[in-house]
């Protein structure tokens, strides 16, 4: 089965220094970050480690091979802004480098290898939402909403690079895992689903990140 979703904004930043307001709130303090993404439009150069000018500021965490490019379902944008997480119609305020139309968690497996523009790329992990996404937006209980929500998004790899731009489709070529969706791979990491045995299943799956496959492995040893 071939299917097409579309990529409706492009982002990218590089990291740089947000100063402290002085107000003395708790999410007031000097930080770093990529987080901040700008729109992009024409195309953009996406090679294995991510989109060029892109960066993150903790690579401890973020960027890498297993997290080149960030993706984030635009239909989960209305349920923040009701929520009064965000303002409505904050496309790339989750900080993702692709806003999507069509590929929510529940309909996206892991190690799915898509067309896009002149690259391929491949589902490696959800995304494991951080402390930045509750700072970012003054919502100091965000990133937990976030992981219970299982509106999380999801990485991918760069398997060919090339030229990417906002408004082209993606075509799914490869779906080796059907079983492991993204809500259901968020599922057995943040709310245990399935015990042990479902955490060994999926630790075992070969197109997995590896932090996953680690993290899962710590679970169950």
């Amino acid at each position: 089965m071939i299917r097409a979703m579309v990529v409706i904004a492009l982002h990218t930043a590089p990291a740089r220094d947000i100063p402290a307001q002085g107000s003395g709130e708790w999410w007031d303090k000097e930080w770093r970050t990529g987080f901040v993404k700008q729109p992009q439009r024409g195309p953009q150069w996406l090679g294995y480690q991510g989109f060029r000018g892109d960066e993150v500021a903790d690579t401890r965490y973020h960027g890498g091979v297993d997290k080149a490019v960030c993706v984030y379902a635009s239909e989960h944008y209305p349920y923040w802004a009701e929520s009064g997480a965000m303002p409505e119609g904050s496309l790339g305020g989750f900080g993702e480098n692709l806003s999507t139309q069509g590929l929510i968690e529940d309909g996206v497996c892991i190690g799915d290898v898509y067309s896009l523009g002149e690259a391929l790329v491949q589902v490696s992990q959800p995304r494991q939402p951080c402390w930045k996404i509750a700072r970012r937006w003054h919502v100091k209980d965000l990133t937990a909403r976030v992981e219970r929500s299982g509106k999380t998004g999801y990485y991918f790899r760069v398997l060919r690079h090339g030229h990417v731009q906002a408004g082209e489709r993606l075509e799914l070529l490869e779906r080796p895992n059907p079983r492991w969706t993204v809500a259901l791979s968020n599922a057995i990491m943040h709310r245990g689903e399935g015990g042990p045995d479902a955490a060994r299943e999926l630790a075992e799956c070969r197109e997995l990140s590896g932090s996953w496959k680690d993290g899962l492995w710590l679970r169950v040893s």
